[in-house]
C-alpha cells in the first residue's frame, strides 16, 4: 500500500514532467481513493479500460492517453461525462503520462520498443528528445525487418520502400509521429518507424530514399506504460496488471 500523494509526487519527479511542453496535463488527472493497493495499466483511458480496471479491483489506472487535451471541447457532456462519472462513482484514480512517457530513457515507449525490436540506441533528438535513433545488431533487408516487427507486435505493418533494401540505421518514434519524417531524413537513416502514416509520408519516403514503416499507434505504445507500472509496483510493493484493450490503429 502507498498513499496516493506519495505515489504521484514520486512519479512526477521520475518522469521529469516539468521538462515537457505537452498538450495535456501529465500526472493525476482524476482523484479517487487516498490509498493505492493495485494499479491497472493500459494505453488509453477508454470506457472499456475503466470498466476492466474496476472488474480487476484496481485503485489507480495508469495510461499513456488520458483526458483534457488542448483545444478539445471543455464541456462535461457525452463520452467525457460518462467516463468521468464512472471514475468518480467508483473512486478510481486516473494518472496519465503522454510525452514524458514517450521520451523517458528507461521506461519510455521509444526505448521499450527498441528493446523489443533489437535496436541498439545511439541517441535521442528533436524537441524534448522525442525521436530515437540507432542501429540494428545485424543488418537485414527491409522485408525481413518488417517481418520481425510483425512477429514482435502481432500486427502487420504498412511498409513504404524497396523490400530488398539493407537496413542498418533506424530512427523511430511511437504513436502519431509521422510528422518527424523530415528529421529522420536529416539523420540519414535507412528507415523511420512510427505508429501512423499520413498521405504525404509516402511521397517523403519515395523521394528521399528513406523507407518508412507504420507499425501501429496502439501497438507501439503498449510497452512504456507497462514498464512504468511494473517499476512503481516494485518500488511501493503494489500489484500491477496490464490490460490491453485492442485497437487496430
Amino acid at each position: 500500500m502507498v498513499k496516493l500523494n506519495e505515489l504521484v509526487h514520486y512519479t512526477q519527479q521520475l518522469m521529469q514532467v516539468e521538462s515537457f511542453k505537452d498538450y495535456c496535463p501529465n500526472g493525476l488527472q482524476v482523484q479517487g481513493k487516498a490509498e493505492i493497493h493495485k494499479i491497472v495499466t493500459g494505453v488509453t483511458a477508454s470506457m472499456a479500460l475503466l470498466e476492466a480496471a474496476k472488474q480487476a479491483d484496481a485503485d489507480l489506472i495508469l495510461v499513456h492517453h488520458g483526458y483534457f487535451w488542448r483545444n478539445e471541447d471543455a464541456r462535461v457532456v457525452g463520452i467525457k461525462r460518462n467516463r468521468l462519472a464512472f471514475l468518480l462513482k467508483n473512486d478510481l484514480n486516473l494518472m496519465a503520462y503522454h510525452l514524458p512517457l514517450d521520451a523517458h530513457p528507461e521506461f519510455g515507449n521509444n526505448i521499450q520498443l527498441a528493446r523489443i525490436l533489437g535496436i541498439t540506441l545511439t541517441g535521442f533528438t528533436g524537441e524534448s528528445n522525442i525521436i530515437a535513433y540507432g542501429t540494428l545488431t545485424e543488418p537485414t533487408s527491409l522485408s525481413d525487418f518488417a517481418a520481425k516487427i510483425e512477429a514482435a507486435l502481432q500486427r502487420s505493418p504498412l511498409v513504404i520502400g524497396d523490400p530488398l533494401q539493407i537496413v542498418r540505421k533506424v530512427a523511430w518514434c511511437t504513436g502519431a509521429a509521422q510528422g518527424y519524417m523530415d528529421t529522420a531524413i536529416e539523420l540519414g537513416v535507412d528507415v523511420f518507424i512510427s505508429g501512423e502514416i499520413s498521405e504525404q509520408t509516402t511521397h517523403q519516403s519515395v523521394e528521399s530514399g528513406v523507407s518508412y514503416i507504420s507499425a501501429g499507434h496502439h501497438v507501439t505504445e503498449r510497452y512504456g506504460v507497462q514498464a512504468l507500472g511494473e517499476h512503481l509496483a516494485k518500488k511501493f510493493n503494489l500489484v500491477c496488471e496490464f490490460i490491453d484493450i485492442n485497437n487496430p490503429v
